[in-house]
C-alpha cells in the first residue's frame, strides 16, 4: 500500500467515507484486460429480523426503513448483498422459517434486479443451514459482474464457527482457475481473521481460507457479523465490515463480554446503516460510501 492508501483506511469513520487505493483491487491495466467497467453494489448485513428487546425498540419497521433508504439511491445498485444474520435466533424451526419469509417478503420491495442473501449464525448454526436453503437457496456460491470475481462463503452453517474441509476443497477448485491478478470480492459473515476469538469474531480454519487467497493480488473481502464499520489488513488483503440494521456492538476487545450498545433515544438509529461499494474502472481503487439508515 502507499502511503496515501494507508492514511485513507485510517481517517474511515461514521457517515460518509471514501476509501481509495485499497489493495485487493485492480490497477489499471488488470482492470481493463479483465473487461471492468464501473459498478456499484449495496452491501447490508445483520438485520436480525424477529429481535424484540430495548436495545432497538424500532426493530419492527428499522429493516423497512433500510430497504426505503436504499431504493432512495439517486442511482440503483448493480446488486445487493445481505452478509448474514438475516433473522434472530430462535429454537423454534416453525419460527425460524417465519421471520425468512417475513424478512424476504419486507426485502422484496428493494427495487434492484438482482438481490444474494448469505447466512449468518443466527440464521443457519441451528440446523446448518438447512431453513436458511428452504428459502434462499445455497450458503456459498460465486458470481462474476463486469469483470469481478466474487465468492460468498459460510462459515456459519457449522455451530463450531468453521468453514469446513469440503468447502475449503471447492474454494481451492475455484481459485485454482483465476488468474493470479484477477480482481476477486470475498463474501463472508464471521471476520476469516481472529478479531476477538473469545466474542465469536473470528473463524477457526479462517487462517486457511486466507493462506489459499494470498498468491491472489487483487482480492478484498467484506463482511458482517460485528455490527459496526472495521477495516483490517492481512499482507495485502483487505477485510471491511459493514454496520448492522437492528444494533451496534462495542469496539472490539473494548470491555469483558460483547453486549449491544444502549439504545439512546435522542439519536435513534446511531450506528447504524449500509455500504455502497463502488469498484471504479479508472484506477486502482474501490470506493466505500457509509450511508446511515435514517438521514439526520
Amino acid at each position: 500500500m502507499h502511503r496515501r492508501d494507508f492514511l485513507a483506511l485510517t481517517a474511515l469513520g461514521g457517515g460518509a467515507v471514501f476509501a481509495s487505493g485499497l489493495a485487493g483491487c485492480a490497477n489499471r491495466g488488470e482492470a481493463a484486460s479483465s473487461g471492468n467497467k464501473d459498478f456499484y453494489f449495496v452491501q447490508m448485513s445483520d438485520s436480525h429480523w424477529g429481535y424484540k428487546g430495548p436495545d432497538n425498540p424500532d426493530a419492527a419497521v428499522t429493516l423497512g426503513k433500510a430497504v426505503a433508504a436504499v431504493n432512495a439511491l439517486q442511482t440503483p445498485p448493480d446488486f445487493i448483498v445481505f452478509t448474514g444474520d438475516l433473522t434472530h435466533t430462535t429454537d423454534d424451526p416453525v419460527e425460524r422459517r417465519r421471520r425468512m419469509a417475513e424478512f424476504k417478503s419486507i426485502v422484496a420491495d428493494l427495487e434492484v434486479k438482482a438481490v444474494r442473501f448469505m447466512p449468518g449464525e443466527h440464521d443457519a448454526s441451528l440446523d446448518r443451514g438447512a431453513a436458511f436453503k428452504e428459502h434462499f437457496g445455497d450458503t456459498f456460491y460465486t458470481f462474476d459482474h463486469k469483470g469481478v470475481h466474487f465468492i460468498a462463503l459460510d462459515n456459519v452453517s457449522d455451530a463450531g464457527a468453521m468453514i469446513g474441509e469440503e468447502q475449503l476443497a471447492w474454494l481451492r477448485a475455484d481459485l485454482a482457475k483465476r488468474d493470479k491478478a484477477a480482481p476477486i470480492a470475498v463474501l463472508t459473515h464471521r471476520p476469516l481473521f481472529d478479531l476477538v476469538p473469545k466474542w465469536d469474531w473470528a473463524t477457526r480454519d479462517g487462517a486457511q481460507a486466507i493462506e489459499m487467497l494470498m498468491p491472489y493480488s487483487n482480492v478484498t473481502v467484506f463482511y458482517g457479523h460485528i455490527h459496526q464499520e472495521h477495516h483490517h489488513m492481512t499482507g495485502h488483503i483487505a477485510h471491511h465490515s459493514a454496520k448492522s440494521l437492528i444494533f451496534p456492538l462495542p469496539v472490539p476487545g473494548s470491555q469483558e463480554k460483547r453486549t449491544p450498545l444502549p439504545w439512546d433515544p435522542t439519536a435513534p438509529y446511531k450506528g447504524l446503516g449500509f455500504r455502497k461499494v463502488e469498484a471504479e474502472d479508472t484506477g486502482p481503487q474501490y470506493k466505500l460510501t457509509e450511508y446511515p439508515v435514517v438521514r439526520a
